[in-house]
């Protein structure tokens, strides 16, 4: 006996808006002026995590705070020649109460004191939500001009990539074997999603979170 479809999409099919059922979204919303500001992810030691973020990915701190029992890192992308000239200037801007919440793309680090010990000394052990049993979380997605171009200079500065370009079987797909062996996510992927993913790379943050590159003219 074939089990039911748990999608409603057709398989392989690209479809912008799904199938165009979502209800209408008037001026007149409550939500019509929401946006995406940023990300959060919890961090063991901010030495190394910005390091990556900061020297490895090229983002740069808006602003950071000791509140007490943590502390928080924004960072974010200059994007004008302007900006990346003057950096203090950038991130005072930036920084601006006004000016920060109608940033978009921000990335929020977040060090709660002491999880940088080893779980044998009393640090905690960090989920980056692709490991079973603790599914969650995905990646983040970074677009780039040369996903290849990006691998090798990551690959060269002791970054772990977990996906090359090309690579789009199962093993390269935040799809474990563990899931697989209780019958979910099997199959094997369709190939006009292969096209895609084929232009795609993963590489790993200190903490093991996923960092996915996508080509900025994705093909």
């Amino acid at each position: 006996m074939t089990p039911p479809n748990p999608s409603p999409y057709e398989l392989g099919t690209f479809l912008p808006g799904g199938h165009n059922t979502d209800p209408p979204l008037p001026e007149t919303s409550p939500t019509t002026n929401y946006r995406l500001n940023h990300s959060m992810l919890r961090i063991r030691d901010p030495t190394r995590s910005l390091n990556f973020y900061i020297n490895h990915m090229g983002m740069r701190t808006v602003w950071t705070m000791n509140t007490g029992p943590f502390t928080l890192y924004y960072l974010g992308y200059p994007s004008t020649a302007t900006d990346r000239a003057d950096l203090p200037a950038w991130a005072a801007r930036l920084s601006n109460p006004q000016t920060l919440t109608s940033t978009l793309g921000l990335l929020e680090l977040y060090h709660v004191h002491g999880t940088e010990r080893d779980v044998e000394d009393g640090g905690v052990e960090m989920s980056t939500g692709n490991v079973p049993p603790h599914l969650g979380f995905g990646h983040l997605g970074f677009t780039v001009p040369d996903v290849g171009e990006a691998l090798e200079r990551l690959r060269g500065e002791g970054v772990r990539v977990v996906k090359e370009l090309g690579d789009s079987g199962r093993e390269t797909v935040p799809l474990s074997g563990w899931e697989e062996g209780r019958g979910v996510g099997v199959g094997e992927l369709h190939g006009n999603y292969k096209r895609f993913f084929d232009q795609i790379g993963f590489v790993a943050d200190p903490d093991g979170y996923l960092v996915e590159l996508v080509p900025q003219n994705m093909q």
